[in-house]
């Protein structure tokens, strides 16, 4: 996958995803359409996001419905059932969102597109920077000094990196201090030589020093608003 642009071969990786839940609260007029909404409801199950109905009730809207709605997502779904003015207002004041139907398909894709949002973005690792290892000198007992060629992107105080030898990555740390000669530098560009000290005593020359960052993409999250929307025919 590829978000954001790097040095050379400008890759992106795709790491890890996490499973989302959406927790939520439903109410009926009868136990049939009840079992309709929850079955399609539960339909809606995806490797990415869970939809777990946790309370389940015939009539109207209620306060334990709301307590129980805080356990959640903050979400009560009904489907022709009434709502008292008192209800609705604490739902406000609780940050709970109500949502009144009366034609079940419009649940089930409405809360398909809650779940949309909901879905995971993939950590990305971008790589920042990389060096040639040209040079070791003493680091004291806990390491070395990697005196390093800079070829590309930038070697920067904070990074993380990853030192790669042959097979592959034997070390990785985040960058504290860098040193061009005897001075203490921020960072390191293409054409600069630079040391860097790391806890690690096995680094050999021609080694490779490769930083990189980890972002998640942004998206736009559902988010319940404290409010009632009335979504029945006519009424929307």
């Amino acid at each position: 996958m590829r978000a954001k642009k790097g040095p050379r071969d400008e890759e992106t990786i795709p790491l890890k995803k996490e499973t989302a839940i959406l927790a939520l609260v439903v109410k009926a007029d009868t136990a049939g359409t009840m079992e309709a909404v929850v079955s399609g409801l539960e339909a809606l199950q995806t490797g990415d996001v869970s939809v777990e109905v946790i309370q389940t009730g015939t009539g109207d809207i209620s306060k334990s419905d709301l307590l129980m709605a805080e356990t959640g997502n903050r979400l009560v779904v009904g489907f022709n059932v009434g709502l008292l003015p008192r209800i609705a207002e604490e739902a406000s004041e609780r940050g709970i969102e109500i949502r009144l139907y009366d034609v079940i398909y419009k649940i089930i894709d409405d809360v398909k597109e809650i779940t949309q949002t909901m879905i995971p973005s993939e950590e990305e690792e971008m790589i920042t920077g990389r060096a040639r290892v040209i040079a070791l000198f003493p680091g004291g007992r806990k390491g070395i000094i990697l005196g390093c060629d800079v070829q590309e992107g930038t070697l920067a105080i904070g990074k993380k990196f990853r030192l790669i030898s042959e097979p592959g990555t034997v070390y990785e740390g985040t960058i504290d201090s860098l040193h061009i000669e005897t001075k203490a530098v921020k960072e390191a560009t293409p054409g600069q030589q630079v040391g860097l000290k790391i806890a690690f005593r096995r680094a050999k020359k021609g080694d490779l020093v490769e930083c990189f960052e980890i972002s998640r993409p942004s998206r736009h999250l559902w988010r319940p608003q404290g409010r009632v929307l009335d979504l029945r025919a006519g009424r929307s």
